[in-house]
């Protein structure tokens, strides 16, 4: 197994058992911004993990949603791109839709795709050229003829912001999960058929999951249509993004562009 990947493996793992310790237990939660949480089980994570990563490829560069950003990265050809706890707030809620998200990328193109859920067990993940797994087992991404026949997994807030009511006659379903991340590990196994959000999101939250996708015969794209590269000096994607099998992508940014 590639060195990378298995390092990010055993730390994914790792980090999980240290989030367990708090989940559906006392904890500390503050608030970085609107609505944006951190608890205890994320710092902790995160300090594990990029000492683990980083201690073992020094030569790497590091983004994390809960470090603060240093610049030097963006002098590296090879970057660790981590959410500890990609879903915090269901984390808070009890509700099992959470990941620790890790991904490595070369020249902005991301290798390495590592996403773990500890509380059910499922670990997701891809190496560029090696293809996308859950739990040791091969997947790819679900084909669907016509997206009356998709399931499209979207956000929980968006959903309760009525920003999807436009789109609910055209697809099958619109099911809202928890963690960007994790739905995207779900859209690369073929549990669902795309995965879509219609609002910006950063770079550590769809890393990884971007790699599975790829992994997995599919491909991610941003609400302009343009493919996703990372370790940018602005880890903002915007406006949103699709992810799934490539046609139904393109069949999806068709609908949402009016097409």
């Amino acid at each position: 197994m590639n060195i990378d990947l298995k390092l990010a493996l055993n730390a994914s793992k790792e980090a999980g058992k240290i989030i367990m310790q708090y989940y559906r237990a006392d904890y500390e939660i503050k608030e970085k911004g609107y609505h944006n949480p951190v608890t205890t089980a994320d710092n902790e994570a995160d300090s594990f993990l990029k000492s683990t990563l980083t201690d073992a490829m020094p030569e790497y560069g590091w983004l994390s949603e809960e470090t603060v950003d240093s610049k030097d990265r963006l002098y590296k050809d090879r970057v660790w791109i981590v959410d500890p706890l990609d879903g915090t707030k269901e984390f808070i809620e009890g509700v099992p839709h959470f990941v620790v998200s890790i991904a490595l990328v070369d020249k902005g193109i991301p290798i390495i795709g590592v996403l773990h859920n500890p509380v059910t067990e499922e670990t997701f993940y891809a190496a560029k050229g090696e293809g996308a797994y859950l739990n040791n087992i091969r997947y790819h991404c679900s084909i669907k003829a016509s997206t009356k026949e998709m399931v499209i997994l979207n956000s929980r807030s968006e959903t309760r912001r009525g920003l999807w009511e436009p789109y609910k006659a055209k697809f099958k379903e619109l099911r809202a999960v928890g963690s960007v991340a994790y739905k995207m590990g779900l859209t690369a196994t073929g549990k669902a058929d795309i995965f879509a959000t219609l609002r910006p999101k950063n770079e550590w939250d769809v890393c990884a999951g971007t790699c599975l996708i790829n992994e997995a015969g599919g491909k991610v794209i941003d609400l302009n249509g343009n493919e996703l590269s990372f370790n940018n000096q602005k880890t903002l994607i915007e406006p949103g993004l699709i992810a799934g099998y490539n046609l139904s992508v393109e069949k999806t940014f068709k609908i949402f562009n009016g097409i």
